[in-house]
């Protein structure tokens, strides 16, 4: 049996110290003091200033600008966070896509500070609303083409293959269904 994300978290955070000879509390002050305010340049920064893996400077960059879920005061907030205000509008997207997702089986709604990761025993896709008419939604699919609607994700999010851009609720149709269960399927 797998473990779910906050027990691999926890597991991490107990051996942070033994792997890098600082626990988490001396990181976050470290990378506290650093200049960098987004993610992926306090992932970079950990990991050529200072050695570490992807996995502990991730870790260490979501703890420091509480950009997990285990940071939010509910996994709900987060999710009110992303779709509020100007882009409350893609929330019937959002709903439309989980409702269909979570038909598939046993899959982790995972919600994050700017999306939310969907995962079986790995992730899979991730839905993010990245503009106020637009709901982005990454797919893992391996060795499958970009062609049409499924874009490259390019530097979209380095954690899935692909792409679709959703503007309306008749876009969540069969094709953009079945890619998301072909990347659900490969994720077991």
């Amino acid at each position: 049996m797998s473990k779910s994300p906050e027990e691999m978290t926890e597991a991490m955070v107990r051996n942070l110290a033994e792997k890098t000879g600082k626990t988490l509390t001396h990181w976050l002050k470290i990378a506290g003091n650093s200049k960098f305010h987004k993610h992926g340049e306090m992932v970079k920064f950990l990991k050529s200033e200072h050695g570490l893996t992807h996995g502990y400077a991730n870790l260490i960059a979501h703890k420091t600008l509480k950009s997990d879920a285990g940071s939010a005061s509910t996994v709900g907030d987060l999710v009110d966070q992303q779709y509020a205000g100007a882009k409350a509008a893609l929330r019937p997207i959002y709903e439309k896509l989980i409702a269909t997702v979570t038909k598939f089986g046993d899959v982790e709604v995972s919600p994050k500070k700017a999306y939310v990761s969907l995962r079986r025993t790995k992730q899979f896709a991730i839905l993010q609303p990245s503009t106020a008419t637009r709901l982005d939604v990454g797919i893992k699919l391996k060795d499958v083409q970009p062609a049409g609607r499924l874009e490259a994700s390019g530097s979209f999010n380095a954690m899935v293959s692909h792409r679709v851009r959703v503007e309306s609720l008749k876009e969540v149709d069969k094709k953009l269904v079945d890619w998301l269960q072909q990347a659900y399927t490969a994720a077991g």
